[in-house]
């Protein structure tokens, strides 16, 4: 079986390309600067409308942790709904206890409300006190993946947590890494984990158009990237990231 492609995307024009380079499924944000927030209901339409292959939405109603209130556990309801509505195939969220562990009263409360739509636990699972403890309950909630960079910044760093966490799963939940993949180390991570998706988000920068341009000027701060420039999902750097991964 080929190993499948989850694009990360944050734009309609990355859900397009996503999809001509060969993934069969985008996770659509907003702020992936800040690793991703529910985008707008607007761009969840367009992108609906744009691709025929799968997509997933994440429920993510800021950055930072994902310890929510009251209120912020109110929006992630709402948008799963509007998620839904707008014809979305799954949704992506996360939301723990104080102590790392899976919220599971209320991540079961969000799946119910989300079925029939896949739902896949995003990288809050790679902040949980115990990855083995935390698989086993999200198996037993019925989530369908676990998106995971193996508890450490990147795949590469956490490829053995990974790979004990496939053996683990043994086929009850899909293991997806996601974190630093690219077409020069996806061939080595498949091989290694015996995955059988893989999140990546497959950006390179496109200089902005604009002529006249104040550059000293950020709308973002320090931090942010560069106002005259954007970052698009290459259809190019998808293709070669398929075909490393399945050696071809």
């Amino acid at each position: 079986m080929p190993v499948d492609l989850e694009i990360c995307i944050d734009s309609v024009h990355s859900a397009i390309a996503a999809q001509e380079g060969g993934a069969v499924r985008v996770e659509l944000c907003d702020n992936l600067f800040e690793g991703g927030t529910t985008p707008s209901a607007g761009c969840i339409q367009l992108v609906r409308e744009n691709i025929h292959i799968d997509l997933n939405v994440i429920i993510r109603p800021r950055g930072g942790d994902f310890l929510y209130s009251p209120l912020e556990f109110e929006i992630m309801k709402q948008d799963i709904k509007i998620a839904k509505q707008l014809g979305a195939n799954g949704v992506v969220l996360g939301i723990l206890n104080k102590d790392g562990t899976i919220d599971q009263k209320r991540t079961a409360e969000l799946i119910a409300l989300a079925r029939p739509m896949t739902v896949t636990f995003h990288r809050a699972f790679d902040v949980t006190r115990d990855p083995f403890e935390a698989l086993e309950q999200l198996i037993d909630l019925g989530v369908d993946r676990i998106l995971t960079s193996g508890q450490e910044n990147t795949v590469l760093e956490g490829i053995e947590v990974i790979q004990s966490l496939v053996e683990k799963a043994d086929d009850r939940i899909i293991i997806m890494p996601g974190g630093g993949i690219h077409s020069r180390n996806i061939h080595k991570i498949v091989q290694r984990t015996k995955v059988k998706e893989c999140h990546l988000s497959a950006r390179q920068p496109i200089p902005s158009a604009m002529e006249f341009k104040r550059p000293y000027v950020s709308m973002g701060g320090h931090l942010s990237f560069p106002e005259y420039e954007y970052r698009f999902t290459s259809t190019e750097l998808v293709q070669g990231a398929y075909q490393a991964a399945n050696g071809k």
